[in-house]
């Protein structure tokens, strides 16, 4: 009862590490799994087909379900559930405070899903409880210079390891690896509405995709009032409307890598 699995995010270091093992440069895995949120740019999408094709080992894609109508669903009262998961930015209409959603999507789309097929793999039922002597190994796409994300795992008997950082590679070595291998531009791995982007990143989105650009402004619409009717809600940290935000890389961004647990933007 021993399995070895990549998570992988189909962004610029898990992709790197997946092509790592099939090369043989890290040791070979039982499978891979990637945790599909419904709402990564169609580029993901596509790299992610073309990376499997690229992989001899199983490459298994599992879901919580649809983020974005499980959001609106929220917002329009269609829910059972109050509040949403993504750390949204608010601002209080009375006080103009502005605060801060909890974040949860991670945890629930990304981290449970892969959890749950890690468990099917080993042949236990749901409740069921591990068998003695069972071990599995998580490897996860961070890099030397993003060893802040390092994190136990929260199931006792999954130990998560980190190739990269064991082998001294940061995200510019994963680049350079995949470059002299590879004629193909690596994604960065994120749902489209991820309050964690950079401006330089929204202004990627807003000139060169715009189709996830509309996708993306539509959402920060519909979810304005999807708290408390005390607060309107945001995707960017200006709280303003998406489609009013001058993107000026000058201004401080929170980041990713600060705050995510290693699932997304890999």
């Amino acid at each position: 009862m021993k399995l070895r699995v990549l998570s992988l995010g189909a962004g610029v270091q898990s992709s790197t590490l997946a092509l790592m093992i099939e090369h043989g440069d890290i040791p070979m895995v039982d499978c891979a799994i990637f945790a599909d949120t419904m709402a990564e740019p169609k580029e993901v999408m596509d790299h992610l087909s073309w990376l499997k094709g690229k992989l001899s080992y199983p490459l298994h894609i599992v879901s919580k379900g649809n983020l974005t109508e499980d959001t609106i669903d929220i917002v329009e009262g269609r829910s059972h559930r109050k509040f949403m998961d993504i750390p949204f930015y608010t601002v209080n209409k009375e006080t103009g405070k502005k605060g801060l959603l909890k974040r949860q999507c991670t945890s629930d789309y990304k981290i449970t899903p892969v959890h749950q097929k890690i468990r099917q793999l080993l042949g236990l039922q749901k409740g069921e409880k591990r068998k003695r002597g069972t071990e599995v190994e998580l490897l996860m796409g961070i890099s030397i210079d993003e060893i802040v994300r390092m994190k136990e795992n929260h199931v006792p008997w999954v130990k998560n390891v980190f190739p990269l950082i064991d082998n001294n590679i940061s995200r510019q070595d994963c680049k350079n690896w995949f470059n002299e291998r590879y004629q193909r531009q690596l994604p960065r791995s994120a749902c489209i509405y991820c309050p964690y982007k950079t401006n330089g990143e929204w202004q990627y989105m807003k000139n060169e995709m715009p189709q996830e650009w509309d996708r993306a402004v539509e959402f920060d619409r519909k979810i304005r009032y999807g708290t408390t009717t005390d607060d309107s809600v945001f995707v960017h940290r200006s709280c303003k409307p998406l489609e009013e935000v001058t993107f000026k890389e000058e201004v401080t961004q929170y980041s990713l890598l600060d705050e995510c647990d290693g699932m997304c933007g890999v």
